[in-house]
């Protein structure tokens, strides 16, 4: 069993895909040990709560630091003693001592299709902006892996989405989330419990 700690810190819809893929037998053989949020309001630490997983919430703004607030993370983290730690929408700077101690151990779900429209500044609706604003006619999402740069860790899985006519920020943000995010989050999530996917000289590889 892959025990996974999801990180998330608004609405959690990723979240929600994971949890719906494990009782419906689409993901196997992984359980959500702990969801985690930077922050109180995220409706994430009431999908959880709902599904009977443990939700804490850790926020910068409780500490005096980014180092104490590092500390605290890496705690919820390891009490939780994850083999993977998914990063699903979570505005928060991993720290690297976490990233070091869960090295290929931490995946991320970005919405685009890596490397365009990625590293920093670009999150949640900025990156469907961005997509418009240069007039791509397709766009997507990434799971990668997790590194100590932004967005550009190994990619593990794409899946790409039509930007159509008339379409506004938000519109393809949600057929983002919908065609491709939803999609492939579940699905690298089943291969690596399968122990189907191995990450090597910066690349991620899936076997056959």
């Amino acid at each position: 069993m892959l025990k996974t700690v999801i990180c998330v810190s608004g609405g959690g819809t990723n979240l929600q895909a994971v949890i719906d893929g494990i009782a419906r037998g689409t993901i196997n053989n992984v359980q959500i040990v702990r969801v985690i949020s930077n922050n109180k309001k995220a409706y994430a630490l009431e999908r959880a709560a709902q599904a009977g997983i443990d939700a804490v919430c850790v926020s910068p703004r409780d500490y005096e630091d980014r180092e104490q607030f590092n500390e605290a993370f890496l705690k919820k983290v390891e009490e939780a003693d994850p083999d993977l730690i998914v990063l699903a929408g979570f505005l928060v700077v991993i720290p690297p001592q976490l990233i070091r101690r869960y090295e290929n151990r931490i995946i991320n779900i970005h919405p685009s299709l890596i490397p365009s429209f990625c590293g920093k500044g670009y999150y949640g609706l900025k990156v469907h902006e961005a997509a418009l604003t240069r007039g791509v006619k397709v766009t997507g999402a990434t799971v990668h892996f997790v590194d100590e740069g932004t967005d550009t860790g190994p990619i593990l899985m794409q899946k790409a989405v039509a930007v159509e006519s008339g379409d506004t920020p938000e519109s393809l943000q949600r057929r983002v989330m919908e065609e491709a995010e939803w999609v492939i989050l579940p699905a690298c999530l089943d291969l690596i419990a399968a122990g189907k996917v191995t990450v090597a000289k910066g690349q991620a590889h899936i076997a056959e």
